[in-house]
């Protein structure tokens, strides 16, 4: 076992090879068919990749494509249409550096803060674990909106979703109370508009991935989050100055695997 991966926490090198190892960075799972496509229609402002958020610029595919070298570290070549994509394991980590700065920032503010993630097969655990660090901080997690239910968009079924938590992680749970992965920003803007609407002040940040930073960036709060590769919006809502921190990583590797990313975002933050 190496130290990266037995709750030490890791120097930059060994994070580096960590990453790679578990192919949270380097050489991921998600083909690059998958990512073309998903530049594309998020270029079509197709909302379910949009995560909430309304760019400001044209943004066509090839805009896309190469703000994502740039900011995630896919192949570069426009002729690679098929097979393996990557993300730069050094990009990954200047953008956990900035990630965990401004969770130090939160920590030192004693901020609101809700923590939230449309990834809980993956990331539960970690942002469990990242949660109960700003807590003991003097952090306040906020907890708006439980049990508020929404329908998702036919072409998905119609299935019936409601904000749930688990500790204090907002999820999305089904008709029996089970986690499920969404890119949506409806459950963000609910709680949102709770907080607003019961008298309250907006967050002072949001900790989470997919709709839940993207709507939370585009409403102006603080949004940090992890992002794929086949997630461009976040990284477009990064370049426009909507979200603060988009860090490019497989988002959805065995739950395990993110415990030395905690330990070093942490570490960085003060929070250990």
């Amino acid at each position: 076992m190496t130290e990266a991966s037995n709750g030490k926490v890791p120097d930059r090198g060994q994070l580096r090879a960590h990453l790679v190892r578990a192919r949270i960075a380097g050489d991921v799972a998600t083909p690059r068919e998958n990512n073309l496509r998903h530049f594309r229609l998020m270029s079509e402002r197709h909302p379910a990749y949009l995560f909430g958020l309304e760019p400001d610029g044209t943004w066509t595919p090839d805009d896309v494509l190469a703000l994502m070298v740039r900011r995630c570290g896919v192949v570069a070549d426009p002729a690679h249409l098929n097979g393996q994509d990557t993300i730069d394991p050094d990009l990954t980590i200047a953008a956990l550096d900035e990630y965990a700065d401004r969770l130090a920032l939160a920590a030192r503010r004693r901020e609101r803060v809700v923590v939230a993630t449309g990834h809980p097969d993956g990331l539960l655990d970690y942002y469990r674990a990242l949660a109960r660090a700003l807590r003991e901080a003097g952090c306040t997690l906020l907890r708006p909106a439980r049990d508020w239910t929404y329908k998702t968009p036919a072409s998905e079924g119609a299935k019936a979703r409601s904000i749930d938590y688990r500790g204090p992680v907002a999820v999305v749970v089904d008709d029996v109370g089970e986690p499920r992965h969404t890119h949506s920003a409806r459950p963000i803007r609910a709680m949102l508009a709770s907080i607003v609407d019961g008298g309250g002040y907006l967050p002072d940040l949001v900790v989470g991935d997919h709709g839940w930073a993207g709507g939370a960036g585009q409403a102006g709060v603080d949004a940090i989050g992890f992002a794929d590769c086949n997630d461009p919006a976040l990284f477009v809502g990064a370049e426009e100055g909507r979200v603060v921190a988009a860090v490019p990583l497989d988002d959805n590797v065995q739950p395990h695997l993110y415990r030395p990313l905690l330990a070093y975002v942490l570490d960085r933050a003060g929070l250990s």
